[in-house]
């Protein structure tokens, strides 16, 4: 069995408590000790990483993967891709979140039903690389909402699966099941994207939500939701979904809602993909800040910073993820979630770090009653060894070259420790 053993790193565990230098020793797939204090854990057998000036952290977990999005700027571009090269771009995407540091990615949906699924089975086995991943199914959407995309006199086949009814969910929810998904995405409520289904609307029906709960959980699978609208995020609770999308509207009820599942569902207020354009990154793409206050995203902003702050307070467990895929968004920045945590929330950098590995971490082993997103005895070893303190500053996470060390499943990915101290010696 293999061992490795970070030497002197600043170590920030994820726990909560503030960082410390000490030691840890990997053994297979898991961390065996942390010391703290130097020398205490005996090298004898092990790869030592000499990680003196570099702070050692959990790797990261991205909670709204969208693995099968890259530089998308309309449906279009998930809908035209041959499945054969949409799966190669799915894999290029899979690799980017890894070499960023998400040893972990959370699937909301994918533009084809097996994408996630087929790049999962294959990282899984050792023949690509990429973090481990739950892969999501195709969203299901319902006649007239969020992902329909065909008119009378224009069928269309969108990047979804429409249903009408709750037999027609459990059969769509089958179906996904079925074929490997580990997720299941509904869209609830509509979306600025989508005019004639705006955001506050909620086209899907309780009974619909609760049957693609009732379904996936027989087959042990999580079910996530789009959701904006306020009758739309209280029928995802009170039907039982597992993760909540976006989520901006919101009243008193809904958020003792909230409150009272607080100990089973994860929340991502993907918040990216609307900043990105209030701050006219987006412009280029034909979606300047001008037009985005057209779609209401001025609005949507200022509702996600109430809601979100008020759920943070309530001890919601936030997941980083903010619709990334986009080409305004693109996977690979995804990192940048925290600082709009502490931007439009509140958090402080450790919690908003917190959120992506510890929270992130428990969102990812609900099913395997493993351990993973921070650095304790017996959790799984996912380790960043990051050159630089990115409580101090977060683009630390943002830079590959940066991340010295990336380590999966106890399984050295990257090591560039070596060159490291070559530099810091010169």
């Amino acid at each position: 069995m293999s061992k490795t053993l970070f030497a002197g790193a600043r170590i920030w565990d994820a726990s909560g408590a503030a960082p410390f230098e000490g030691d840890v020793l990997v053994e297979g797939q898991r961390i065996r000790a942390v010391s703290r204090a130097r020398g205490q854990i005996a090298a004898a057998g092990c790869q030592v990483i000499d990680a003196q000036g570099l702070c050692l952290m959990p790797g990261m977990v991205e909670g709204h993967a969208h693995l099968s999005f890259e530089a998308v700027t309309a449906t279009e571009d998930l809908i035209a891709p041959p499945p054969e090269e949409h799966t190669l771009l799915t894999a290029r995407v899979a690799k980017v979140l890894l070499d960023h540091g998400f040893t972990s990615a959370w699937g909301a949906s994918e533009a084809k039903l097996r994408l996630g699924v087929a790049v999962r089975n294959e990282v899984d086995a050792g023949r690509l690389p990429g973090p481990r991943i739950r892969a999501g199914s195709l969203e299901i959407t319902v006649t007239g909402g969020m992902g329909d995309e065909s008119k009378l006199h224009n069928p269309r086949k969108g990047p979804s699966i429409i249903v009408d009814g709750p037999e027609e969910m459990r059969k769509a929810v089958r179906l996904c099941c079925r074929e490997g998904c580990d997720n299941i995405k509904l869209d609830v409520s509509g979306d600025p994207f989508y005019p004639n289904t705006p955001a506050h609307s909620t086209p899907m029906s309780f009974e619909e939500i609760r049957m693609a709960v009732d379904t996936a959980h027989s087959y042990g699978r999580k079910v996530n939701a789009h959701t904006r609208s306020i009758a739309g995020t209280q029928a995802c609770l009170r039907a039982g979904v597992d993760v909540l999308y976006h989520c901006e509207y919101s009243d008193e009820a809904t958020l003792d809602l909230f409150e009272e599942a607080r100990d089973r569902v994860f929340v991502a207020p993907t918040v990216s993909l609307f900043h990105t354009i209030a701050n006219n990154e987006a412009a280029g793409n034909g979606l300047s800040a001008e037009i985005g206050g057209y779609m209401g995203i001025g609005a949507l902003l200022e509702a996600s910073a109430k809601t979100h702050t008020e759920l943070r307070k309530r001890g919601i467990r936030h997941v980083i993820g903010g619709d990334y895929g986009f080409a305004w968004s693109p996977n690979g920045t995804n990192a940048r979630d925290l600082g709009f945590f502490v931007q439009y929330y509140g958090y402080t950098p450790a919690e908003a770090l917190g959120c992506a590995t510890r929270n992130g971490g428990d969102l990812m082993t609900q099913v395997s009653g493993d351990k993973l997103g921070e650095i304790r005895e017996g959790y799984l070893a996912d380790l960043l060894l990051v050159d630089g303190d990115p409580l101090a500053n977060f683009s630390h996470l943002l830079d590959p070259a940066r991340l010295v060390v990336i380590m999966k499943d106890g399984q050295m990915y990257k090591n560039q420790s070596g060159a490291v101290q070559r530099r810091a010696a010169a």
